[in-house]
């Protein structure tokens, strides 16, 4: 039975579209079976994986509000083992649209019932509020991924979604746990950033990840080829930490890149 994520912060530009992305495709080159539902309505997971809006005929808001089954909305990945649900703008109108509706909260989890079983990995795209939207991603799930740039404003809107992850806990999905808080856009050089990782470690002992996803040119440039990094660049620093994030979510053991040479890094033996 596959295990769903949600990748989510209310804070934007923390690098949850390109951590969806970019696990996900590791994650099917591995084989396993993977879904990603971009319930984002700018739709950036969709776009990340080459899919053009004009070519979507059912999305997330077709799903959410009940128009068709999540099966005819599913589309397929030019990258080994995904599948998606695709989102496009007629999801901004989704939170107005639901407000009355029965068991809104559930919408999405109803949705990922009926095709759990044909999935190794569901991976939500949840988009940057705490709304109705966000909710369903986190009432869905079984764990979250909490993307976060180490600076001290971050710190701010980390409370505030654990705060909502305590009201869903208590209202809707009682199983929900941290799977981790990522650092991304990370640079280990900055005294500010390596403050903010212990202040996090502090109050989430064994809940940070030990990969930090640095900045990297090629992970910025690959959605711009609707390619994830490891298709548009593998030897890259970015395709590198990522495979090595997929390796920590699958429990394994990673081994961190020791130097840079000539820009592709030698890993340990």
């Amino acid at each position: 039975m596959g295990k769903i994520i949600a990748v989510a912060n209310q804070k934007g530009g923390v690098g949850k579209t390109t951590t969806v992305v970019n696990i996900a495709a590791y994650l099917g080159s591995r084989d396993f079976r993977v879904l990603c539902v971009d319930s984002d309505p700018q739709g950036n997971t969709t776009t990340g994986f080459g899919i053009k809006k004009k070519n979507v005929t059912a999305s997330t808001y077709d799903v959410l509000i009940g128009k068709c089954r999540i099966q005819d909305a599913i589309m397929h990945t030019d990258f080994p083992n995904v599948s998606i649900l695709p989102a496009t703008e007629d999801l901004a109108g989704c939170e107005i649209q639901l407000i009355n509706v029965d068991n809104r909260m559930n919408r999405l989890k109803m949705q990922l019932l009926t095709c759990k079983l044909d999935y190794d990995f569901i991976i939500i795209d949840c988009p940057p509020a705490l709304g109705t939207i966000t909710i369903n991603g986190l009432v869905a799930c079984d764990s979250i991924i909490v993307p976060m740039l180490a600076e001290f404003y971050a710190l701010e809107g980390l409370s505030q979604l654990v705060n909502t992850i305590k009201i869903v806990r208590s209202n809707y999905n009682p199983s929900l746990e941290i799977e981790g808080i990522l650092f991304t856009m990370f640079d280990s050089r900055l005294n500010v950033a390596n403050d903010v990782v212990s202040e996090v470690e502090k109050f989430f002992p064994g809940k940070v990840f030990n990969t930090k996803i640095p900045r990297n040119v090629r992970i910025s440039e690959a959605p711009s080829h609707g390619k994830p990094v490891m298709y548009y660049d593998k030897s890259s620093k970015g395709a590198q930490y990522y495979e090595l994030l997929g390796h920590e979510i699958l429990g394994e053991e990673q081994v961190l890149p020791k130097k840079k040479r000539r820009g592709i890094f030698t890993f340990n033996k």
